[in-house]
């Protein structure tokens, strides 16, 4: 049986780069749909999920930025920027908020589909991240499960936590290595999965957004600790298991 087309939502408001774009990328054998502005992109999403989204950040009425922080927060999308020269700032918040990875216009289309292909290896539509993350072991660390197929963080009383997908590629990158020193390019390479040194502030908002997310006191954290002069260090024991099936 054959795998199932990447589906893509493309959200920009200027037609003359959308549409031919949309039609490029259709040729290289995605699913897009075509939404205008945010607004519209809300109404796609009610009717078909994709697979991660092209987002451009400056648009009439809501923009990206807004947009992005609903769908890395509440529907755990991969999101790619479409960003112009000069909204570097933008980017930056972006990546902190939990975009995926960014292309600055005008761009090559042939580098837009390596980009979205390098993202889906590291999301749902392509391998999960982390090599542990593969199996059907899930993670308990300190009174936590994790789920790395459902992307699934349950608290010590059983609460499920929505994680944003960086977040989860953060904290997997930290349970595949507890009880040692990550430092901040190594987490960014493994989170980012680019060459995005300029953004490495983005590795302590994520561990911060995290922080207050499992810790009990997130200005006093216990699981995941600083390291001064080296990065993070997650100090709980992480333990493998394979739930029972009833």
């Amino acid at each position: 049986m054959s795998e199932s087309p990447v589906r893509l939502l493309l959200v920009d408001d200027e037609a003359s780069l959308r549409e031919p774009l949309a039609d490029y990328l259709s040729r290289q054998g995605f699913v897009v749909q075509q939404a205008a502005d945010a607004a519209k992109a809300r109404s796609a999403l009610l009717e078909d999920m994709p697979d991660l989204v092209l987002l451009d950040i400056m648009m009439p009425g809501e923009d990206g930025i807004s947009l992005c922080r609903h769908l890395v927060e509440s529907r755990n999308l991969p999101v790619i920027f479409l960003t112009a020269k000069g909204e570097s700032t933008d980017r930056i918040v972006g990546l902190e908020i939990g975009a995926d990875d960014y292309v600055v216009k005008p761009f090559e289309p042939r580098e837009l589909v390596a980009r979205i292909r390098s993202v889906l290896r590291r999301t749902a539509k392509g391998a999960v991240a982390g090599p542990a993350a593969a199996s059907e072991a899930h993670y308990e660390f300190d009174g936590w499960q994790l789920d790395p197929l459902k992307r699934r963080l349950v608290d010590p009383e059983g609460t499920v936590v929505p994680i944003s997908s960086a977040e989860f590629r953060l904290l997997v990158a930290l349970l595949d290595h507890p009880q040692q020193v990550m430092d901040r390019d190594r987490l960014l390479d493994m989170v980012q999965g680019r060459e995005a040194h300029l953004f490495d502030r983005a590795v302590d908002n994520q561990v911060s957004r995290l922080r207050r997310k499992i810790e009990v006191d997130s200005r006093d954290p216990k699981l995941i600790q600083t390291v001064w002069g080296g990065g993070y260090i997650l100090a709980a024991e992480v333990k493998r298991f394979t739930p029972e099936v009833n």
